[in-house]
């Protein structure tokens, strides 16, 4: 099953770093936290990704490129006059990874759509490239397959601006909407299974993945969500990419399974 990454926003509200690169390439003990969700993945068996880019899209396509070199031990010999290269030591994922430049101001559900071609008609894992999470993915997946619906998405209780989700006792999501400060509820933390009928529920570059599709799949009774009471974060402020490194450096990071 195929990993779709949204990796195109601009990430304004971390602005510091987000000049020089792609929030989702923003790095946390070394390597960005796109990198850090790939190996969750990974851990757990799912190895080909599609990663939906916008913003200095030709970071990431870059950063891939020379992934080999990163990760290797690597002698130059230029002793002789011409260009020997010695790879010593390896040390590469067995990773299928497709980068797609969706737009630079495409919307979330846009960049979703414009990736359909590379997904084909099956389903399909989607989350953001910005926040981590410990959630078992293998656990999702079956939970997402028990139900029969067209999406499932992980739920979290935490206190978030991130998209409120109203959810029945049959774990059916009955509504979505933005989250207001004053709601105590769980929140969307992406870690979805979506069906390849999800995109005819997403018009073009314009849509909103979180407002109508994720509104309508509701009402429809057709977005279910896997509640999950474990580690989930996400990366929108330096003060938060000040803490998954903290965690990282003392040994601490619940998603770093691998």
């Amino acid at each position: 099953m195929k990993v779709v990454l949204l990796a195109g926003g601009f990430g304004t509200r971390i602005s510091e770093e987000s000049q020089y690169k792609p929030k989702p390439m923003i790095e946390i003990g070394g390597k960005p936290i796109l990198w850090h969700i790939m190996k969750e993945y990974s851990y757990y068996g799912y190895n080909e990704f599609i990663i939906c880019a916008g913003y200095m899209q030709h970071v990431i396509k870059e950063w891939f490129a020379d992934y080999f070199l990163h990760n290797s031990d690597i002698t130059f010999d230029y002793t002789s006059g011409e260009r020997k290269i010695i790879v010593h030591d390896q040390y590469l994922d067995k990773w299928k990874i497709t980068v797609v430049d969706t737009g630079l101001k495409t919307m979330t559900g846009g960049r979703i759509k414009r990736i359909q071609k590379y997904v084909g008609n099956e389903p399909f894992m989607m989350t953001y490239g910005d926040g981590v999470c410990d959630v078992d993915i293998n656990e999702l997946l079956e939970f997402h397959k028990s139900h029969g619906k067209i999406a499932t998405l992980t739920a979290v209780r935490q206190d978030q601006s991130k998209g409120v989700l109203d959810i029945g006792g049959d774990n059916a999501v009955r509504r979505f909407r933005e989250k207001k400060a004053s709601d105590g509820v769980p929140i969307n933390a992406g870690y979805m299974v979506l069906q390849p009928e999800i995109f005819d529920y997403i018009e073009g570059d314009s849509t909103v993945f979180e407002k109508d599709p994720l509104e309508k799949l509701a009402l429809e009774g057709e977005l279910m969500s896997f509640v999950y009471d474990g580690f989930w974060q996400c990366m929108d402020t330096r003060h938060e990419m000040d803490k998954l490194e903290e965690m990282l450096v003392e040994n601490r990071a619940p998603w770093k399974k691998w």
